[in-house]
């Protein structure tokens, strides 16, 4: 679980409870030892209508359930979707396939994997080389993992060491969201236990303990999740909102951008919540921004929640069937790797 211990620095940690959102967008201004953070929180104007549309999808399991909106965000056209799914359900299982070196299109791994009930894209990758740059985890393995670095503008001999965030689901089915530091030398990731550190470094691919040496006082556990998979930022934290764009280094200025999304989280009542905003398609589905998508996954009760890759390979097969259209002209983008939902024989 995510503390609501917010890390600015490595010297300073700040309490941050929000208050309730109000109508209007709102500025959190905090400054502790000369170091300004700033939080933006910006809530829909209306609250979004969901309609249950199962019988498009089915058959289901009682386990899982799709709704689907088409409530304007801000008054631009909206066309959303989201699967609900009772972790507590043992007839459902879930795990994450990735294809290493090659991409494959949801519908191509609905058909190469025993057409699972649910297949949703997830990690963000490379178009070079079709390298996932977020953690997977199958089977309470690591099958890829988190990009180390980020090169520091203007300074070839420095580095930012990255934390991205991931969802994951334990043996016991407990989920949890958390910034993790991925190191090829261990078995594990490792949960960092006080928010996202800002280091910087020389090193190319630091270590774990390369990265403690660099921040003095971070502390961090071992995430033993048995399926996950990364993308970033957080954006539900503690039931609120609260995007973590900035720390994570992801979208610093394009947070208020529309595109199609994805978006994964959970409830205090064991549900996972898959959600998929179609974009980029004028006066039919306009796309959400991090501060919509966000507000969504409040309002659908999750506790802890992150976006995942989105633009054009966002999509979310149920049974094999498109809910939101893909923005790519081709259709379905060819992604490296994808969550799934599938009975347990």
């Amino acid at each position: 679980m995510f503390y609501l211990t917010v890390a600015t620095s490595t010297a300073c940690h700040l309490m941050m409870p929000l208050p309730p959102a109000p109508s209007y967008c709102k500025f959190l201004r905090l400054t502790c030892m000369g170091i300004v953070f700033q939080a933006f929180v910006l809530p829909l104007s209306a609250q979004v209508d969901w309609h249950a549309v199962d019988s498009l999808y089915g058959p289901l399991p009682a386990g899982i359930q799709v709704y689907r909106t088409t409530t304007p965000l801000d008054g631009k056209a909206n066309i959303a979707y989201y699967v609900r799914i009772n972790l507590r359900d043992k007839a459902l299982g879930h795990t994450v396939n990735v294809v290493p070196g090659k991409r494959l299109t949801p519908a191509e791994y609905y058909k190469q994997n025993s057409q699972p009930l649910v297949v949703v894209n997830g990690t963000f990758f490379s178009f070079a080389d079709n390298r996932n740059l977020n953690l997977a985890m199958a089977g309470g393995r690591l099958l890829a993992y988190n990009q180390p670095v980020q090169r520091q503008a203007g300074d070839s001999t420095r580095y930012h060491y990255l934390t991205r965030s991931a969802i994951g689901i334990s043996r016991r089915g407990r989920p949890d969201v958390a910034w993790l530091y991925t190191d090829t030398a261990r078995r594990y990731p490792v949960a960092l236990t006080n928010g996202p550190p800002q280091i910087k470094g020389p090193l190319a691919d630091p270590s774990w303990k390369d990265l403690k040496k660099a921040g003095q006082g971070i502390s961090g556990r071992k995430w033993k999740m048995q399926t996950a998979i990364g993308g970033g930022p957080v954006l539900v934290q503690d039931g609120k909102a609260r995007l973590y764009h900035k720390e994570e280094r992801m979208f610093a200025n394009g947070e208020n951008d529309r595109h199609p999304r994805t978006a994964m989280g959970y409830t205090a009542d064991g549900h996972l919540i898959i959600l998929a905003v179609e974009g980029r398609h004028p006066g039919v589905a306009e796309g959400a921004s991090l501060h919509h998508l966000a507000a969504m996954l409040v309002q659908l009760q999750c506790v802890e929640a992150l976006n995942l890759d989105g633009g054009g390979s966002s999509c979310l097969l149920v049974n094999g069937r498109e809910t939101i259209r893909p923005s790519d002209k081709e259709g379905q983008r060819p992604v490296p790797a994808v969550w799934m939902v599938y009975t347990q024989k």
